[in-house]
């Protein structure tokens, strides 16, 4: 299934807002996917639906041979900012994970975080995954759980946003060990971990905030919303986040699974 018309949507959704803010809040996935997948100088790596590049430029001051995908111009283009202000060099350009324009066998090492969980058909983006890698070539995703923060986040977000398209898969599939087996298990061996990433602001208005102008997803419903309607999604939120409250702030617990995998 092509998901053209949603893919189109979605280029230009996850550009909507400095998404290199929210880039800010899961530092630690981009340094335990760059470490875990035990990158070295001069493999060819490719980081799927990039965003503005974090781990790509990890990749990039490790000596790796990088390429950094994704559907969004925008982020593309921030990712080159970013990578110019390091002075690392990577091959940043726009494409879907869906259907890549590398070669069979192109790379040894292939990542994302939390990224390539948002295309639509999971079983094209398993194929091409299984495609672009070599023969012992290795994976990496970080993918948010369904039950963890992140799921928990869009349950409440759910009532704002637009219907799903038919037949798109949950983006919080990929956080479920058994569905990334039934995609990948064939092509890969695969390995498991558990993680969390925790968020912690102020307070759940800090919260609203931060999505509100930065998150693409969150920033593009909020427009589509009649005042009245925005006002609800704006109260929902920030008693959301407040549940979370420790003390002086809230902590937010983003649970996320980690998928190592080599080609088989």
């Amino acid at each position: 299934m092509a998901f053209t018309e949603l893919k189109a949507r979605q280029s230009v959704m996850w550009g909507n807002g400095p998404y290199e803010r929210i880039t800010n809040t899961i530092r630690d996935i981009h340094e335990l996917v760059a470490e875990r997948v035990d990158l070295k100088p001069e493999e060819r790596v490719l980081d799927a639906a990039t965003g503005t590049g974090a781990v790509a430029i990890l990749a990039a001051r490790r000596g790796a041979d990088v390429v950094g995908m994704d559907l969004a111009p925008v982020l593309i283009d921030s990712a080159r900012e970013r990578a110019a202000e390091e002075g690392v060099t990577v091959r940043f350009e726009v494409g879907d994970a869906e259907a890549m324009t590398y070669d069979d066998a192109s790379f040894d090492v292939v990542t994302s975080t939390c990224g390539v969980m948002f295309a639509p058909d999971h079983a094209a983006v398993a194929v091409e995954l299984a495609r672009v890698t070599r023969p012992g070539g290795r994976i990496a995703l970080a993918c948010w759980t369904p039950e963890g923060g992140l799921g928990q986040l869009f349950g409440m977000m759910r009532p704002f946003l637009p219907p799903p398209a038919p037949g798109a898969g949950s983006p919080f599939g990929w956080g479920n060990e058994e569905h990334v087996r039934e995609l990948l298990g064939d092509t890969f061996e695969l390995e498991f971990e558990e993680h969390d990433s925790t968020l912690a602001l102020e307070s759940g208005e800090a919260y609203w905030q931060l999505f509100s102008t930065s998150y693409g997803p969150t920033k593009s419903a909020i427009e589509a919303l009649e005042p009245d309607r925005r006002e609800e999604f704006h109260e929902t939120w920030v008693d959301f986040g407040e549940q979370f409250r420790e003390g002086d702030e809230i902590v937010h617990h983003r649970e996320y699974l980690l998928t190592l995998g080599r080609r088989r």
